[in-house]
């Protein structure tokens, strides 16, 4: 273990797959890293699914290729998707996204969150990063030269910067006053596997609905997961219906796409909502992933935007280091941190316009928005943008 003395360089609150990886990121810098986590992740079971999966993006990929963990999550399981077609239910041209189109093997993976939390702890537990799991903050000092966190069993530890990555309801952003407002959608997501009746075709299938997009994932063995998005009181309606019912309104929400669905697993929802911090550097410490941004998941770049920050918080220590100079100066934390809560906050923005333009029977918008699709599919370079764009390339 690097230690210099009582001050580490970085403590990162939060072990969940952004703060997990943070911790590699920066400790594979030759930086002095403690990650402060309240429970270890449940080991990944094959044969339980975990009902929570990303769409995983191609540069988030190179990300844990060089931390040394794809080639693990890669070998368990994973869904490569190599075409994405997007459509609305009222009608007009569909979108589609086509990795041939745009040369290349793939546009993304599916990948449970569970997977991906379990091969970041293995790697972790192999690392010079000091684990203090199970352990809680409990307090925040901080000045110039650097933080304190008092934990609740009983440690303190100081470093140069703190990192927090504990959520939406992270008790370290709260502790370092930083606001984060939250606007709720009065969406859930339902969540589910599937059986379908067609195969997939490695195809992420996105159906737009006046209730909100229905999300049609490929899964390994032929399944299909689902992220269906519906107003508050339709999501308690349809997790109450029995399986048979269930089915029946997800295959007709569906249109039929992949023929008749049949639910294979237990089924769950989330609420969504939007949740943005008003900055993600107060003083030393700064805040990265659902700590900093929720969005919708009609784009399923919640993780992909975390793990976003991780590498641009990599790449400003690996530039300092380069020119010789202070990583964890004042200037760059708040460069950082500019940075990325504009990327961050255009992103939330946009996908809240898509779902409200999408998600409701007005006439003049369901007159426009089939072909606002057409139209982006009939220019490719609009396509390979957009898709450059959602792949972090």
């Amino acid at each position: 273990m690097r230690r210099r003395g009582d001050l580490r360089d970085v403590v990162v609150v939060g072990g969940g797959v952004v703060g997990a990886a943070c911790a590699l990121a920066l400790s594979r810098l030759d930086l002095d890293v403690v990650l402060v986590e309240a429970a270890q992740p449940p080991a990944w079971s094959a044969e339980r699914p975990d009902l929570r999966v990303y769409a995983f993006a191609p540069d988030n990929a190179a990300l844990f290729d060089a931390l040394g963990t794809w080639p693990p999550v890669r070998d368990a399981r994973v869904q490569p998707y190599r075409r994405m077609q997007v459509w609305d239910a009222a009608g007009g041209d569909a979108l589609v996204f086509d990795a041939d189109a745009l040369a290349r093997c793939e546009l993304g993976w599916i990948v449970e969150h569970a997977l991906l939390a379990d091969r970041l702890w293995t790697a972790l537990q192999r690392s010079p990063v000091d684990l203090r799991c199970p352990a809680r903050v409990e307090s925040l000092a901080q000045d110039d030269a650097g933080v304190r966190l008092r934990l609740d069993e009983g440690s303190q530890v100081a470093a140069r910067i703190a990192i927090a990555a504990d959520g939406a309801a992270s008790t370290l952003r709260t502790l370092a006053g930083i606001d984060a407002p939250v606007h709720d959608h009065g969406q859930k997501g339902v969540v589910a596997y599937v059986d379908c009746q067609y195969p997939h075709e490695a195809t992420a299938w996105q159906r737009f609905l006046p209730t909100g997009p229905l999300a049609l994932l490929p899964f390994a063995d032929g399944r299909v997961s689902i992220v269906w998005t519906l107003p508050d009181d339709a999501a308690a309606r349809v997790l109450a219906l029995d399986g048979e019912a269930f089915s029946r309104e997800l295959t007709a929400a569906s249109g039929g796409r992949l023929g008749t669905l049949r639910v294979s697993s237990p089924r769950a929802a989330f609420p969504l909502r939007r949740q943005l911090s008003a900055t993600q550097c107060a003083g030393r410490v700064l805040v990265i992933g659902d700590a900093a941004h929720v969005v919708h998941p009609l784009a399923g770049q919640g993780v992909n935007l975390g793990l976003r920050d991780v590498s641009a918080l990599q790449a400003m220590v690996t530039a300092a280091h380069a020119r010789r100079a202070d990583w964890h100066a004042p200037t760059r934390l708040a460069r950082w941190a500019r940075t990325r809560r504009s990327e961050n906050a255009v992103a939330a923005h946009a996908f809240d316009g898509i779902n409200a333009l999408f998600s409701n029977d007005a006439m003049p918008t369901t007159l426009l928005r089939g072909h606002l699709l057409g139209a982006a599919n009939r220019l490719p370079m609009v396509t390979a943008a957009l898709w450059r764009r959602a792949a972090g390339l």
